[in-house]
């Protein structure tokens, strides 16, 4: 998509660029008056924790409740040294409201979780060990048939780290594992997948689907895809920690979104990428910047994409900031930038230079060259703790632009998914409510046959990784929202009723595509180290492309995890 564009964004940009400057160079030597030090209890790694947690939704509630102000709720995943030092700031203030009893609960299952760290956090006393944290199976059960193309019709599953399914029988077996010395830190997530085989789609929709893509159907499309029985890491991550910084090589989940529903820039609808990273995971605060912007994180990473053929093996960097300038309010900015690939750009540090400051529209000469800086999508977010209703509600949006510095230089041709958080209702303290709604089909008027958002002229495999969305799963063109009524039996425990539609525009799809699911989730605890998921979910669609009237079908599953905290010390 190619534009004038307007200088304010240039600007904008151009700021961004001065607080990553600030940032880099006072990373080492600058600390709050009013903020933990983090390496006062010694320079140690620490694993992230994985973002189907249990802790999430619990540090959730608490943010949503009023505690827990220096969690930054839309750069995810977070250490585990990073949950402790939020608690540890969250602690006097818990202690002062002691007629917050739902607040107070979920302090204390969270600080028993994170007990191993607050017991000798130091580099001299803490001892080199490795933990096996969980093992799960999974077995989950399709009837009828399900939606699997989230770049073009939709899915039936959303966010579950692009693992496969398929009417019939499917199943995940997996395991979690750590170990942590010093400054090193390694985590390991690793599961064998299965799921049924399909037909392939008729040539009708084969041909469609060339047509908006601007790819020509493959021989490997026209074959029936067959069963998968694979073993994939979804995590597998080398840190080492220098200056409140984890710098890390390998496989890494990451959601850089406030909401539930998804992230519009980046999340886990599909599986995670190799890469390398460098994430602040403690909040970095810079002398008179800081007292305007508030402290700050961020996060970069670099890493290859698969499963495209237009180019093949095309790279991706990505880029994001956040900021709390009070207790109540925090935003960010991010960038992510799909570039290189084969038989298009070569991978140099030349070429990554030229993506990484790269602001500004390029000629259509340099677009279909060696030169070409790539496919960038800028986003932006806030969370919103209302003031007066700061333990009752709490606003929040995710957006994302192609092609312009950001979502705030040009809301109309911004993709948007906004949402509000109700932390408890009136004589329902174990009882809360959030609703979301997401709208990938702009505004503007710009957008022709799904290219636009998450598409693009020279990258026509689209926001992908193999084959599945990195960003929203309501995909290019759609509408759509998510409501969710949960009631929390424990900080560990609930039951989840939920409700999601998605529209995927005619004029991208021909005759468009519909969904509606009604799901019911239920999360128990047998023992405190033996977890019970249970899952169901009803789904009618329409897709004329893909079937005449309404499809239907039902999804039903059981997850059994085991938290053996099994530990081996050097």
């Amino acid at each position: 998509m190619l534009r004038e564009r307007r200088p304010r964004g240039r600007k904008l940009l151009l700021v961004l660029g001065w607080i990553t400057a600030i940032s880099i160079s006072s990373a080492q030597n600058s600390t709050p008056d009013t903020l933990p030090t983090p390496e006062s209890s010694g320079p140690a790694s620490s694993v992230y924790v994985t973002l189907d947690s249990w802790i999430y939704p619990a540090f959730d509630r608490l943010h949503a409740l009023g505690y827990a102000d220096t969690a930054f709720m839309g750069l995810r995943p977070w250490t585990r040294l990073s949950c402790l030092h939020i608690l540890e700031e969250t602690s006097e203030k818990i202690e002062l409201a002691p007629d917050n009893s739902e607040a107070r609960r979920i302090f204390a299952a969270l600080t028993k979780e994170f007990a191993q760290e607050a017991e000798a956090p130091s580099l001299g006393g803490r001892p080199g060990h490795a933990e096996l944290d969980e093992l799960y199976s999974r077995s989950l059960a399709i009837a009828g048939r399900p939606l699997t193309d989230s770049a073009h019709f939709g899915q039936t599953l959303i966010n579950d780290y692009g693992r496969p399914y398929q009417q019939g029988f499917n199943a995940v077996d997996g395991f979690v594992a750590r170990a942590e010395k010093g400054r090193f830190s390694l985590n390991v997530r690793g599961e064998y997948q299965h799921a049924p085989g399909r037909a392939p789609y008729p040539q009708s929709v084969l041909d469609t689907i060339a047509q908006v893509d601007e790819i020509p159907v493959l021989p490997s499309q026209m074959a029936s895809v067959p069963p998968t029985n694979v073993f994939r890491l979804l995590d597998a991550n080398a840190s080492f920690h220098l200056a409140s910084q984890e710098i890390s090589i390998g496989k890494s989940e990451d959601w850089w979104g406030p909401g539930q529903g998804g992230s519009m820039a980046w999340s886990n609808n599909a599986e995670p990428i190799y890469g390398f990273r460098i994430n602040r995971v403690e909040p970095l605060y810079v002398p008179l910047l800081s007292r305007v912007t508030g402290p700050f994180r961020y996060e970069a990473f670099l890493g290859d994409l698969k499963g495209w053929v237009y180019p093949n093996e095309p790279w991706v960097q990505a880029q994001k900031f956040s900021f709390k300038p009070t207790r109540n309010l925090e935003f960010g900015f991010s960038r992510v930038i799909i570039f290189a690939g084969e038989g298009h750009v070569p991978l140099t540090f030349g070429s990554f230079w030229h993506s990484f400051t790269s602001f500004s529209n390029v000629p259509v000469s340099e677009k279909f060259s060696r030169n070409d800086p790539g496919e960038r999508h800028s986003s932006f977010d806030f969370t919103w703790r209302l003031p007066g209703l700061e333990r009752w509600v709490t606003l929040y949006s995710d957006s994302i632009v192609h092609d312009d510095a950001s979502p705030i230089d040009a809301p109309r041709r911004a993709a948007v998914n906004p949402g509000i958080y109700v932390s408890h209702l009136p004589a329902l303290p174990h009882l809360d409510l959030r609703v979301e709604g997401v709208n990938t089909d702009t505004p503007a008027g710009t957008t022709n046959g799904g290219h636009f958002i998450y598409w693009e002229g020279q990258y026509r495999n689209g926001y992908t990784n193999k084959g599945n969305l990195l960003g929203s799963w309501i995909g290019r063109e759609g509408k759509g929202g998510q409501a969710w009524m949960t009631y929390w039996l424990s900080p560990k425990e609930s039951i989840q009723l939920g409700y999601r539609n998605a529209k995927v525009a005619a004029g991208f799809i021909s005759g468009g595509t519909t969904q509606n699911d009604f799901s019911l989730r239920a999360v128990v605890r047998v023992k405190n180290d033996l977890e019970l998921t249970g899952f169901a979910q009803y789904e009618a669609w329409k897709a004329p492309l893909l079937a005449p009237g309404e499809v239907r079908n039902f999804t039903g599953s059981v997850q059994l995890a085991y938290f053996p905290k099994l530990r081996w010390r050097r």
